[in-house]
């Protein structure tokens, strides 16, 4: 390894270091040296060095995705109109790294889990009237991550990987550009705040995670969770905000009634052992979790299940509820004593939302491990993480009334798996295709992932049979290209909706329409409404 490539490595693993990663439940898996390109060490032969991601100078402009979104709502709005019914609520539902080979799979293995053959059933969100596609790429990067999808589906504004809540003329790690009023961004969530609904946000992963952190956030590094991170990362944590801290103090974080997830440790100083026995990443000596109290009268933390389930919450102004110290645990392998499934979350979130409100509510709810699933190419947890996902819809659907709630379901991007090579019906989806070989003769899986970390070679280089190696939930999926985990994809994801203006959810669009759309049905933010016709 050349000099210049340990200095791309060496920081990353000090960084693990430095955070003290815990050796047990689910691992952070993004490394935004990699997401950013900076990580990328010289093909053989070459003496060509990467440059950085380039980003058209026009998409630096939040205003140019805002032009994009009015004319892809005028285009729809020129088709017949079924209903011209306003959204009080919105729901919106985030399957992180959710593809549609995962959608098709997940599907499968339900049916297969009931007894049948699998490839006839269907998932709760694929019943929805309308479904259309998102086009994920962000403002750099042809395959984007989760902070910059997050700023378009939230913010309306595609923006630079890695950048969370600000435009893309903010660069990688730019703390005074990402504080820079013209760059940074307001969320649906805000909108939603703004016209008098109640919010919140609910993840599988952590609070300050990059999905539910393009509801309130505004950053430069999806990374800087917390004081110590920023620090980490080179930056001056007294001068620049992390992302707990904006959470808890700033608008629109502040404002929300429900914050359900992981990622305690971020909230606490390392001085303090968390309700889950770990202690706290903070090294400002801040105890958030004292702050928001402070801040809300009547508010209530909650940390396990049992709790949870056993919040009154017509007596509590706001809860917010830190299940794991930093992510929370993949349902197959959680407490289920301890850890709430995803639709308790959903269940608890709904009720509180909707109670003493006239105006609605809007909630950001994400299956969060669907994506920890496929980067850990363990296709079998990334399908149980999206079962687990359609339940939670369903409990929604059901929760709601149709005729005034909106749920719109969508990825924020892909991962390169696949399902392939003529497998018969009711082949297990987990399993080996008994139906085909390669050019040698060997079977090989129904599913596939690009890259990952276990290609199954012999010593010759040859693939070895699967047929004792596949077929548990926990299994490693094979890969084609040798890499120490599954990567993002670049293809459109599914959109599906359902409820007032859900009609308008079909076609391609950029994925920063989603937002525009969303406020379109319920009459907030500044673009486009339907209560304007």
């Amino acid at each position: 390894m050349g000099s210049s490539q340990r200095q791309l490595v060496l920081p990353f693993l000090l960084l693990l270091a430095l955070a003290g990663t815990a050796l047990s439940g689910v691992q952070e898996v993004h490394n935004v040296l990699e997401l950013t390109g900076r990580a990328v060490n010289k093909l053989r032969f070459s003496t060509d060095v990467a440059s950085d991601k380039y980003t058209p100078p026009e998409e630096m402009d939040p205003q140019y995705w805002y032009n994009i979104a009015d004319e892809e709502i005028t285009k729809r709005l020129e088709l017949p109109q079924p209903n011209s019914q306003k959204a009080k609520n919105i729901i919106m539902f985030l399957g992180d790294g959710m593809p549609l080979a995962t959608v098709a799979a997940a599907r499968i293995l339900k049916g297969q889990r009931q007894g049948n053959t699998g490839e006839e059933s269907s998932l709760s969100f694929e019943r929805f009237p309308y479904t259309g596609l998102s086009r994920t790429y962000c403002s750099n990067s042809q395959v984007p991550d989760s902070a910059c999808t997050a700023t378009a589906y939230l913010c309306g504004v595609k923006t630079n990987i890695v950048n969370i809540g600000v435009s893309a003329a903010v660069e990688y790690n730019n703390c005074s550009a990402s504080q820079d009023p013209a760059n940074r961004l307001t969320s649906i969530a805000e909108w939603a705040q703004n016209a008098g609904k109640s919010t919140g946000i609910v993840t599988t992963t952590t609070l300050t995670h990059a999905s539910p952190s393009g509801a309130y956030a505004k950053t430069a590094n999806r990374m800087w969770e917390c004081d110590t991170d920023v620090t980490n990362y080179g930056v001056d944590a007294s001068s620049c905000i992390d992302m707990a801290t904006q959470l808890v103090t700033q608008t629109p974080g502040k404002n929300f009634e429900v914050m359900f997830g992981g990622g305690m440790g971020k909230f606490l100083p390392n001085s303090i052992v968390d309700s889950h026995g770990k202690p706290g990443e903070r090294s400002d000596g801040v105890n958030l979790l004292s702050r928001w109290q402070g801040l809300h009268d009547g508010g209530v933390l909650v940390t396990n299940r049992n709790q949870l389930l056993n919040l009154n919450v017509s007596a509590v102004s706001s809860v917010i509820g830190l299940f794991q110290s930093q992510l929370m645990n993949f349902h197959l392998e959680a407490d289920d004593t301890y850890q709430p499934t995803l639709s308790e979350l959903t269940e608890v979130t709904i009720k509180k939302l909707s109670q003493n409100n006239e105006n609605g509510f809007f909630a950001f709810i994400e299956g969060g491990l669907i994506d920890y699933g496929n980067h850990y190419t363990k296709a079998g947890y990334a399908l149980d993480e999206t079962l687990e996902f359609e339940k939670a819809i369903q409990l929604a659907r059901d929760m709601t009334d149709i005729e005034d709630t909106l749920i719109v379901v969508t990825a924020d991007h892909g991962h390169a798996v696949s399902i392939a090579g003529y497998p018969g019906r009711g082949t297990p989806i987990l399993g080996i295709n008994q139906h085909d070989t390669d050019i040698n003769g060997v079977k090989y899986s129904v599913l596939n992932y690009a890259a990952g970390p276990n290609q199954y070679l012999d010593e010759t280089g040859q693939r070895i049979p699967l047929d004792d190696i596949l077929g548990s939930d926990d299994a490693i999926t094979p890969s084609y290209i040798s890499k120490d985990q599954g990567v993002h994809s670049g293809e459109d994801v599914g959109i599906f909706a359902s409820g007032p203006q859900s009609h308008l959810f079909t076609g391609v669009m950029q994925q920063s329409t989603i937002p525009h759309l969303m406020a379109y049905a319920a009459c907030i933010g500044s673009g486009k409404q339907v209560c304007d016709n």
